[in-house]
């Protein structure tokens, strides 16, 4: 049986994709979304400016800006 695979695009401030970090592969979007909520503070700190989630490759959602007060 294959799974359905959820991942994250991760983009710096001037629009660019990130090879690093690396989103974890999740089996559905409740586990990817609650995975960003607990470490989008870190992520930012790396350079995350904005995460978009990703469902077998393609946008399944708004793009998430990631922004540390």
């Amino acid at each position: 049986m294959i799974r359905p695979q959820w991942t994250w695009r991760f983009v710096d401030g001037e629009g660019r994709a990130l090879a690093e970090p690396v989103s974890p592969l999740f089996t559905n979007q409740y586990d990817a979304e609650q995975w960003l909520g607990e470490t989008w503070r870190t992520l930012a700190e790396q350079g995350v400016a904005s995460a978009t989630v990703l469902h077998e490759g393609e946008p399944a959602a708004p793009v998430v800006p990631l922004r540390v007060s």
